[in-house]
């Protein structure tokens, strides 16, 4: 049910009056006789913006215990640094330190209470005590594990003079509890004395640290502690509201030239059981307070009144919106007065355009609360579900598409969004969350938010049909990439009519008008933040950084490189750089002449050395030319079957080449390693995983029904693609200049360390070694590829300190160098849609 649904005549509204069972209102001016008020006293409401404070406290705790641990030079130099200023301060030393403590907590106490006792907030000062005692109970709670827990290496970064070495007195305490109490006794842009309190704690908290009383890291998780507890009470009791109510807002409407003869608080039966309250009546506004108006002449308006406090959970829910979605900007009003002066200029420029929308007097503004005043008449009504019609929902399509033509869009469209006005048409409502100037992102989200609102409600067919009448099949096939989850709002997706296959539904119906080749090409735009590919990209950076931070070993790459003969190792590196040719070469073979672009090419090739940090030897490349080739205007099935044509002329390259080479030069090193039996053991399970598969009915059916022609199509494809001689020959080419350079760079390795050897026979060892330990499933081979070289070679006479040195060598030129190469050419790919 609506608020507006929920609200109460006038003649039941509670007054103000002494007698009434709400807390006294604070003090303000007396309405004029000839004012009619009916308001309630100012409640207290819960900030949404506390409770993030307080995560942000905890954050910061956490952060400072890491730092102080891990990162100890930093904080132990910061510390030093400040204690070089301490000469300024000698004065200082002959006070007790205590002393300057006990009287800095006594006068911050005595003025902050002093102050709000004055005020008759009794109850806030009471929770200011309790949170003055929690803040001391929890950082002594605090300092007891970090004793009991961490021993010594945890406890000697917090330890200072001022604090006993172990136990519950570790850490400071009179920055948690006069932390606490202050937060609590807050905001601060309220209370002069809060404000100064803060100050001084400061000022206090700096001179102790650079008097080395308390340490740096102890102060900071102090005040994270205090602020932490502050926070999470603030949020539990509330707070006043400081916003204008009764005779306030009478006095500030007459700054917008209204005067009233009366003024009467709506009431909510919701109260504070949710996040974000809305009503038609004020254009869906969020958490706002409504009052029914009369001015002098007898006109009536409906006055919103929306609290910097209360606006806190909408600003939270835009920011969220913001975090959530990627490449489409979303509005974040700060402040209240942002808020109402933005949804102004959206309904004025609504109704520019020709279409219905609240009428809007004006708005007006004073330091906690905003107040937009709309006209009585014509206010919009709730728009029930089960008398929508297919016209309804063809004129809420063309609704949108007015205001998206003109750059508008709406943002959040939920079912609440729709609504009737006094005639009964159908319009949209609620563009405080609106802009104009929209990019095209926002305006298909707006479609796609309507689309999926409307096919809960009526149905998938009906909705694309009033969709072909409203916007036409080539607007409504452009949104198939918009069609995901992440773009429907919550409110839609807990409708009766939601279910999790409605979008597919709904994008194979507007499929079946798109042409074939459209519907190929037609990949899902990124529109989450938090999906499937952003966290493996994600978990591929933090392997990336645990290979590099556990497997490199910095002292013996060093001085490996530095033994090196620097024109070898140079030529090992430009031998990297050819292999990069040579895999372009190979796999721009099969690609057309219109789609083939060398430096695109070398890049996408180049890219595949930053994947090789966290993906093993051959998946990485196998993946970036996978997308490359999709990007590049192929199909699923023909960069596959692309793709996979390059893998296999490069793998059975490599085998002639080896088979070619032992052939000829006699060579049978190693012959005992090849995993013979294993291949056939692999080729056996295989085959009797596939025969149990067809044995069984349900499996054999889902097999030939919809895996069988998606493996005909592919093999067509591979098919077509290998039997074309002559990009077969350049295929074959490229592939013998990536495993022939790759050989040569081992064999410059080794002749930067002085020991010459047959370039043929080290190719030959190389890469039979080499494939051996890319087989084991490390990033990049990494651990696996060394241990096999190293042991190839000094097989066959390579001294073990020579093999080690042109094997570490190899790996900086072949894969270290690689990564930051790799990583320039993924952002060039990825700027222009490549990859």
């Amino acid at each position: 049910m609506s608020r507006s649904e929920a609200s109460a005549p006038a003649a039941t509204m509670q007054d103000s009056s002494p007698s009434s069972s709400s807390p006294a209102p604070s003090p303000s001016p007396q309405p004029s006789p000839s004012v009619r008020i009916n308001d309630v006293a100012p409640e207290r409401s819960r900030d949404f913006a506390d409770l993030m404070h307080a995560a942000l406290a905890l954050i910061i705790t956490v952060a400072v215990i890491l730092m102080a641990v891990y990162l100890r030079g930093f904080t132990t130099g910061v510390e030093s640094d400040a204690r070089t200023a301490s000469r300024a301060f000698d004065w200082l030393l002959n006070m007790p330190i205590s002393v300057v403590q006990q009287l800095t907590t006594f006068v911050i106490v005595v003025s902050v209470l002093a102050h709000m006792l004055i005020g008759r907030e009794w109850l806030q000062s009471s929770i200011a005590v309790i949170a003055l005692f929690g803040g001391y109970v929890a950082i002594r709670v605090l300092s007891l594990a970090l004793s009991h827990f961490g021993g010594m290496a945890l406890i000697a970064p917090f330890a200072s003079p001022g604090t006993t070495m172990g136990g519950s007195g570790l850490l400071p305490d009179i920055y948690a509890g006069i932390g606490a109490f202050l937060t609590v006794a807050g905001p601060r842009r309220l209370r002069s004395t809060v404000r100064w309190s803060w100050n001084i704690l400061y000022a206090v908290a700096v001179v102790l640290v650079i008097l080395s009383w308390h340490s740096l890291s102890g102060a900071l998780a102090s005040f994270a502690i205090g602020r932490l507890v502050g926070m999470l009470l603030r949020f539990a009791a509330g707070t006043q509201n400081k916003g204008e109510w009764g005779q306030e807002i009478v006095d500030s409407l007459r700054n917008i030239n209204l005067r009233l003869v009366s003024l009467t608080r709506r009431q909510s039966d919701k109260g504070d059981a949710g996040v974000l309250q809305t009503s038609l009546d004020d254009d869906l506004i969020e958490n706002s307070r409504i009052y029914d108006a009369v001015d002098d002449a007898g006109e009536r308006y409906i006055v919103s009144v929306l609290d910097a406090q209360t606006h806190s959970a909408g600003y939270f829910n835009q920011l969220w919106q913001w975090l959530r979605l990627t490449g489409v900007p979303m509005r974040r009003d700060r402040s209240a007065t942002d808020a109402n002066h933005h949804h102004l200029a959206m309904i004025l420029g609504l109704a520019h355009l020709g279409l219905s929308t609240p009428k809007a007097y004006g708005v007006t503004d004073s330091e906690e609360s905003s107040l937009f005043v709309f006209q009585a008449e014509g206010v919009a009504q709730p728009c029930d579900p089960d008398s929508l019609s297919d016209e309804d929902a063809v004129a809420a399509m063309r609704y949108l598409r007015t205001a998206n033509n003109r750059g508008y869009t709406h943002r959040r469209i939920t079912p609440e969004s729709l609504a009737r006005t006094g005639e009964g048409a159908i319009v949209l409502a609620g563009w405080h969350n609106g802009d104009c100037a929209s990019s095209g992102a926002n305006v298909a989200l707006d479609k796609v938010q309507l689309l999926s609102l409307l096919a809960s409600l009526i149905g998938v067919e009906r909705t694309v049909a009033a969709a072909r009448s409203a916007w036409g099949d080539d607007m409504l096939i452009a949104l198939t990439p918009f069609l995901q989850k992440v773009a429907v709002p919550y409110a839609t997706r807990a409708l009766p009519g939601w279910s999790k296959q409605l979008l597919g539904e709904m994008r194979t119906a507007v499929n079946a008008l798109a042409p074939e080749d459209r519907t190929e090409n037609a990949e899902p735009v990124t529109l989450s933040r938090f999906s499937l590919r952003s966290f493996i990209v994600i978990a591929m950076a933090v392997v990336a950084v645990a290979v590099i931070l556990t497997q490199l070993q910095p002292d013996e790459v060093i001085n490996a490189v530095r033994r090196a003969k620097i024109g070898l190792a140079f030529l090992c590196f430009a031998c990297s750089i050819l292999a990069w040719v040579g895999a372009s070469i190979s796999l721009g073979a099969f690609m057309d002449k219109d789609k083939r672009h060398p430096f695109a090419l070398f890049c996408s090739q180049a890219a595949s050395g930053f994947t090789a940090v966290s993906m093993p030897a051959g998946v990485g490349p196998a993946v970036v030319n996978l997308q490359y080739l999709r990007k590049s205007g192929y199909r699923s099935a023909a960069a596959t079957a692309i793709m996979s044509a390059t893998w296999l002329v490069q793998a059975l390259s490599t085998i002639v080449l080896v088979l070619s080479i032992g052939l000829f030069t006699g060579r049978n090193t190693l012959s005992g390693m090849i995993p013979g039996p294993t291949l056939i053991v692999v080729i056996g399970i295989a085959a009797l995983a596939f025969c149990a598969a067809m044995v069984i009915a349900p499996l054999r059916r889902l097999l030939v029904v919809k895996y069988l022609p998606i493996i005909k199509a592919y093999a067509r494809q591979l098919v077509d693609v290998i039997s074309q001689p002559t990009k077969m020959l350049v295929c074959v080419l490229g592939s013998l200049v990536l495993n022939i350079t790759t050989g040569l760079g081992f064999w410059a390795a080794l002749l930067a360390f002085g020991y010459p050897t047959n370039p043929m026979e080290t190719i030959f060892i190389f890469l039979l070694a080499n494939t051996l330990g890319s087989a084991v499933p490390t990033p990049g081979g990494l651990g696996a590829v060394e241990a096999a070289l190293l042991f190839a070679f000094s097989s066959v006479g390579v001294p073990s300190a020579v093999a080690l040195s042109a094997t570490l060598l190899y790996r900086v030129c072949f894969y270290w160098l690689r990564i930051p190469f790799g990583a320039l050419a993924m952002k060039w790919l990825d700027r222009r849609n490549l990859i």
